[in-house]
């Protein structure tokens, strides 16, 4: 299945995303998030890529076996970090080997102890290259991420919209939004993107809080902001694991409602390997839907 044919249904779609593990504790907890997020039968679920392609073939592995055993449609991640365009070939080969169908292409971040992003001599600079090269060398359905608040390296949200509509034009068909809380900033953006020219639809990345040292060493990263009054609450129950799992937990069911009633396309899980949260989320927002 191709995602971006799920856009034209009429239907919100519902997707998670995981990453590989990297020890056998890791993939014991992963297996079981995706055991427990399979019953709900999601759109799709997607698979990162590692900073430098440190996960490459955890990541082709991951993808290929969730779709073979689980039946599950899954998106694999693919960056250009450390990759010549004769790996990155060799890399869509094998997933079209696997029957993958799509792939989110992305720049990537700086692996660790790179303060900012270096291209691969003989790889790309951008994502838009990637999504190009895709798109002329392949037949993937390709998505692109988005950043509502800016990318924290854009030099203003007029050029980030510029990158953006570039990477459109490359060939993605559907973006993703990097995560953020504020349902407003999420549909500023959608306007600001069709004005623009910017017409794929653009799903709405949405992560439960689970930990606030976590989810404030994340947000400083992307460039995504608190809202005073959730993190009011997160203040309330910081010391508290299960205040903060029922607080993330609160504010997702209200974020995500409040996006589904406004129109967006669908919803996009940052699970972290973990379903206790997306899950609750996901049959709170249902519940409600079909209440």
């Amino acid at each position: 299945m191709r995602i971006a044919d799920s856009f034209h249904k009429g239907e919100a779609t519902f997707s998670f995303e995981f990453f590989p593990p990297r020890d056998p504790e890791g993939w014991r907890t992963l297996y079981a998030a995706i055991a427990d997020l399979t019953l709900l039968r999601p759109t799709f679920v997607s698979v990162t890529y590692g900073a430098g392609g440190s996960t490459r073939r955890k990541t082709v592995e991951l993808v290929a076996r969730i779709k073979e055993e689980l039946g599950l449609e899954a998106m694999a991640h693919l960056t250009c970090v450390g990759h010549t365009q004769d790996e990155i070939a060799q890399i869509l080969q094998r997933l079209e080997e696997e029957g993958i169908a799509n792939i989110l292409a992305l720049r990537g971040d700086p692996p660790q102890k790179h303060q900012r992003f270096e291209p691969t001599p003989g790889g790309f600079s951008h994502a838009s290259d990637l999504i190009r090269f895709i798109r002329t060398n392949f037949g993937f359905c390709i998505g692109g991420a988005a950043y509502p608040e800016v990318h924290p390296e854009a030099p203003s949200p007029e050029a980030d919209l510029m990158y953006l509509r570039e990477k459109v034009l490359a060939g993605a068909e559907f973006l993703i939004t990097q995560l953020f809380f504020d349902p407003a900033i999420y549909f500023r953006f959608v306007d600001r993107a069709r004005d623009a020219g910017i017409a794929v639809p653009i799903v709405p990345g949405v992560m439960p809080v689970t930990s606030v040292s976590q989810i404030e060493r994340f947000t400083r990263m992307c460039g995504a902001s608190i809202p005073q009054e959730l993190h009011a609450r997160l203040d309330a129950v910081r010391d508290d694991p299960a205040g903060v799992v029922r607080v993330g937990v609160e504010w997702a069911t209200e974020q995500c409602s409040a996006l589904l009633e406004g129109g967006a396309p669908g919803i996009h899980f940052y699970t972290l390997n973990r379903s206790h949260s997306a899950r609750q989320v996901y049959e709170n927002i249902t519940r409600g839907r079909v209440g």
